[in-house]
């Protein structure tokens, strides 16, 4: 064999070895976005187009019919607003304790400070659906029952989120610029405010999108504790509409469509700095 020959086996293999990576990203990235296209598409169709039997592709025109419908059977852009005002407001504050949690457990030494990082770990294992009934007792007990501090409260203390943000602290934020920052007269608070979170942008980015997301997806909590129509969020109005005799499933796609775009707004938003986030600290 030649060594020409030999190029072109290596070169052919290589170019095989894009073509099947790309076949199967073709693949994965069809099967993710394809239940967010039949949505919209189902949005524009009825009942009766809808089970008509078949898969149609094709768009209907009952959009204005089903966007009446879905006003009518629900408060939809109260449950909107609701779920926009908890997301947001508790994203933001998340942000500042896990910042907080995973600057301090990345660069202070403390007695314990091992044990806490791995017993807040291990909590990331526990299934939410065993700590509903204790979520609930401590919101009873408080009194924010029905409230929207009961939904957001509870999950600004991230696990994950102080996980990720400690991660990117040890990855990119250099010891010297804190020493440095010291040395010029920083306080603790100045040199968090000033120095430290500037660097941890694209890992907030991260962190707002995860929890943004969390927040705005939530259904059990919402569902255990908000009770009057005028508090519940979007997911629990949606859900609830689909026990209803005759439910117009063309409104309710229209809805799930219409509140799915919020997410792939901040996504196209903050995609760069969420990208940025999760590879930090891979390349030296």
């Amino acid at each position: 064999m030649t060594f020409n020959q030999a190029t072109f086996i290596v070169n052919l293999y290589r170019k095989l070895g894009k073509g099947v990576v790309n076949v199967f990203l073709a693949v994965f990235v069809f099967i993710t976005v394809f239940p967010f296209v039949w949505s919209a598409i189902l949005a524009t169709h009825d009942r009766t187009t809808m089970f008509s039997g078949g898969i149609n592709f094709a768009l209907g025109d009952k959009i204005v019919q089903n966007y009446g419908n879905l006003l009518k059977i629900m408060d939809f852009w109260t449950g909107m607003m609701n779920s926009f005002s908890i997301s947001v407001i508790g994203t933001a504050v998340s942000l500042l304790f896990c910042s907080m949690a995973g600057y301090a457990l990345a660069t202070y030494q403390f007695k314990g400070k091992n044990a806490i990082f791995g017993i807040m770990v291990g909590s990331m294992m526990i299934p939410p659906v065993l700590t509903l009934i204790p979520y609930y007792m401590v919101i009873s007990a408080l009194g924010l029952a029905n409230t929207h501090l009961a939904v957001w409260l509870p999950f600004t203390i991230n696990p994950f989120g102080i996980f990720l943000i400690r991660q990117y602290v040890v990855a990119s934020v250099p010891k010297d610029l804190l020493e440095a920052s010291k040395l010029d007269g920083a306080s603790e608070l100045r040199t968090y405010w000033s120095v430290v979170l500037p660097l941890l942008r694209p890992g907030l980015a991260t962190l707002a999108i995860v929890q943004f997301v969390f927040l705005w997806n939530n259904f059990l909590q919402p569902l255990v504790v908000l009770n009057s129509p005028d508090k519940m969020v979007i997911t629990q109005m949606l859900r609830g509409v689909q026990g209803v005799p005759n439910t117009p499933w063309g409104a309710v796609m229209l809805g799930t469509t219409i509140s799915i775009l919020p997410l792939v707004a901040l996504y196209l938003t903050a995609s760069k700095q969420m990208i940025a986030g999760l590879t930090a600290g891979a390349v030296k």
